[in-house]
Order: structure tokens, then sequence, then C-alpha cells
């Protein structure tokens, strides 16, 4: 079983920057393709980001490219989300999420799911 906590959201004017993290625990996901999601109120959840194992390849939602990046460090069990230029469309739930696979194709559901933290951005 795979524990995934994020942290670093919080509430920011309109082009801030804030970097989320993910720690796991239970077993590492040194070995795991990562997700990132995000769910704002009244909308489903959306893709975001996704790292493969050693963090070789990633993947960005349209929305995000170019703004948002993730990586890892596997040697912490961690992983991360530095978003810059934050838009008030931003703003939603951030959520982490572990692959069953190394490598991350496009649609693959997570296997693990974190809590969530929430990212508030002003206009």
């Amino acid at each position: 079983q795979v524990q995934l906590v994020e942290s670093g959201g919080g509430l920011v004017q309109a082009g801030a920057s804030l970097r989320l993290s993910c720690t796991a625990s239970g077993r590492t996901v040194s070995r795991s393709a990562m997700g990132w999601f995000r769910q704002a109120p009244g909308k489903e959840r959306e893709f975001v980001a996704a790292i493969n194992w050693i963090g070789a390849s990633t993947s960005y939602a349209d929305s995000v490219k170019g703004r948002f990046t993730t990586s890892r460090d596997n040697a912490k069990n961690t992983v991360y989300l530095q978003m810059n230029s934050l838009k008030p469309e931003d703003t939603a739930v951030y959520l982490c999420a572990a692959y069953g696979s190394m490598l991350y194709l496009r649609g693959m559901e997570p296997t693990y799911w974190g809590q969530g933290t929430q990212v508030t951005v002003s206009s």
C-alpha cells in the first residue's frame, strides 16, 4: 500500500509561483510513474502532468504547458510540481497519484491517490 501526501498549496495572486510536493510512504514509488491532477469546484478531475519512473519523460496538459514543471527525487520518494505564472483558472485541489507502471501512457488510470492540497489564485 502506498500513502501519498501533498503539500505546498496556498493562496496566491495571479502571476505568482508555487511548488507542490508529494511524498510517498508505505513503499517506494521510485519505480512508478507519478502524476498530478486537479479538481475545481463543480468540475471533473483533470490531468495536469505526469513523469516516468526515472524522470526522463514528462507529459503536460495543454493548459499548463510552459508554466508547470514536474520533477522527482527518488531518493526522497518525492515528486514536485513547480507552478509558475499562475492564473485564477488554476484554482483547484491538486492531487498526486502513483501509477502501477514505470512509464506513463496517456489515458492511464493511477493506482494510488493522495488527498490533495488546495491552490487558490486570486485575480
